[in-house]
């Protein structure tokens, strides 16, 4: 566990970055912070007196959604709050991963501690020691609209926490109950709002794009280094990331990209313009900062998006203990995300479909110079021709998939939520580009790599080289046809660790 490399994470003590949703997903300790525990008791103290009082509160002593004019009698308040959980894990599919329960849990525990929601401090807690003790509730990842938050998906995680429902504890799916049992903690008895406050909020959209988000943004980097092996591998020009030009049109990403590039290239004798075969290269080239900068650009903004909401409180109704006032709105609502989740998957999108056209080039006798699909003797061998078949599926489906969910709306309860977000659909059609792109660029670079083989440049760019020679510890030349499946896995796994990108930024330093 990652708890052993770094301290437990104190909930309350500053705002969270999406790198902290990561660790703690990846095993890292949390703890509820004393000044949290302060806020979170004040909020609940106002609740406790409210429910005794005679005003209906919605949610504390009235039904919910279009049940919210239905009054609940003191003695079934309790029953009201542990009922709606039952009703409403009402979510069907695969269950979410690991990684993303334990960052919906941490983001769950977070938006409580923010003293805006009225639960016990006891329940906060209860969540944390689930966390890190492994208790991982079992969350289908279908059944949310992203209207009153995530509903179906919150209300899974709710189900663990009272007793009910199936957890993943040390390896088994096991009954929540005997997992609980297990661990050695106890259900917990749902008082007033408690419920109500657990499933209202935007979580596991939240927790599925912050994590995917990180991906993406990797996988921007990752793309610069696929580019300039193909660069590489074509002898292609490097006169079109010149500062000065980046300069004359100052988007952020463009310039950060091109940056990378010159970086990555340093050194390369192919790439010099006096070199170099053609007066222009293709826009799959020529236009990298461009392409890959707009979508860092819109990375950038979908990071701003998920920083603020992670740091949110997205309860209803909220509690404002300071005020003594409960008031209604409508912060659980996915709008924000939806829209930025969208943006980010049309964005990576791109850096998909931009990666297929340069391994066409690659493959492509015609505008490669080099032999057919990149192998001798080809006829006889096909070489990488299915490759890049495989990358064309990818990115269709990658347009498919990038169509935008938050468009559509489909009313619920009665048409009490008539406007919804179906943000939770943007962040799963989100982590499904990001698998996909990962896919696609390590076509790229196998690709590429066959190619500087076959070109033997004399001196390739620092980047390009540490690239190159971790690509081939993994994945020998490509002398004849061979199980291609295997290559692409073994490129696939150095991704996934990490190890491309690493092993160059230890060598030429961060990438932007």
């Amino acid at each position: 566990m990652s708890s052993e490399q770094a301290p437990a994470f104190e909930i309350g003590l500053r705002a969270l970055a999406l790198e902290d949703v990561a660790a703690v997903a990846a095993g890292r300790e949390v703890i509820l912070a004393p000044v949290a525990r302060v806020r979170t008791e004040k909020a609940r103290a106002l609740v406790e007196r409210e429910a005794r009082g005679d005003k209906p509160v919605y949610g504390v002593t009235t039904g919910f959604g279009a049940l919210a004019e239905v009054r609940v009698t003191r003695d079934q308040l309790d029953a009201l709050q542990k009922n709606l959980i039952l009703s409403h894990a009402a979510g069907v599919g695969a269950p979410l991963s690991r990684t993303e329960t334990r960052a919906m849990m941490f983001l769950r525990a977070q938006t409580l501690s923010e003293g805006f929601s009225g639960v016990r401090a006891e329940l906060v807690d209860m969540v944390l020691a689930m966390l890190n003790q492994g208790v991982h509730p079992r969350i289908p990842e279908k059944g949310s609209v992203g209207a009153s938050g995530d509903l179906a998906p919150l209300a899974h995680l709710a189900l663990a926490i009272i007793g009910e429902g199936i957890v993943e504890y040390e390896g088994e799916w096991l009954q929540a109950a005997d997992a609980l049992s297990r661990a050695s903690l106890r259900p917990q008895t749902l008082r007033e709002k408690e419920g109500l406050s657990l499933v209202n909020g935007t979580q596991a959209m939240a927790a599925i794009g912050s994590l995917a988000l990180l991906n993406a943004e990797h996988l921007c980097r990752l793309a610069d280094i696929a580019g300039v092996m193909t660069l590489e591998g074509l002898a292609g020009r490097a006169s079109a990331f010149d500062d000065r030009i980046q300069r004359i049109r100052p988007h952020p990403g463009q310039s950060r990209c091109a940056a990378n590039l010159r970086r990555l290239l340093d050194g390369s004798l192919t790439t010099a313009n006096e070199n170099a075969t053609r007066v222009q290269d293709p826009y799959s080239l020529r236009c990298m900062p461009l392409v890959h900068g707009a979508t860092r650009d819109a990375l950038s903004f979908g990071r701003d998006v998920l920083s603020r909401e992670i740091n949110s409180a997205t309860d209803n109704p909220l509690v404002f203990a300071d005020d003594g006032d409960i008031v209604s709105g409508g912060n659980f609502h996915g709008q924000p995300l939806a829209l930025a989740l969208d943006f980010a998957a049309i964005a990576l999108a791109e850096i998909g479909s931009i990666s297929e056209r340069r391994v066409e080039q690659l493959v492509n006798p015609s505008l490669s110079g080099l032999p057919p699909f990149l192998v001798p003797e080809s006829g006889i061998h096909s070489g990488y021709m299915m490759a890049q078949v495989t990358a064309a599926s990818l990115v269709n489906e990658n347009k498919i998939l990038a169509t935008p969910a938050s468009t559509d709306s489909i009313p619920g309860s009665a048409s009490r939520e008539d406007h919804v977000s179906m943000g939770m659909t943007s962040a799963r059609k989100l982590r499904e580009i990001v698998e996909n792109t990962r896919a696609i660029l390590a076509v790229e670079i196998l690709c590429a790599a066959q190619a500087i083989d076959l070109r033997a440049p004399s001196a390739l760019g620092a980047g390009t080289k540490i690239a190159h020679s971790v690509v081939r510890a993994a994945v020998p030349h490509l002398d004849g046809d061979r199980l291609l499946y295997r290559d692409i896995e073994s490129t696939l796994a150095l991704e996934r660790r990490s190890q491309i990108v690493n092993a160059v930024e230890d060598e030429i330093g961060a990438l932007n």
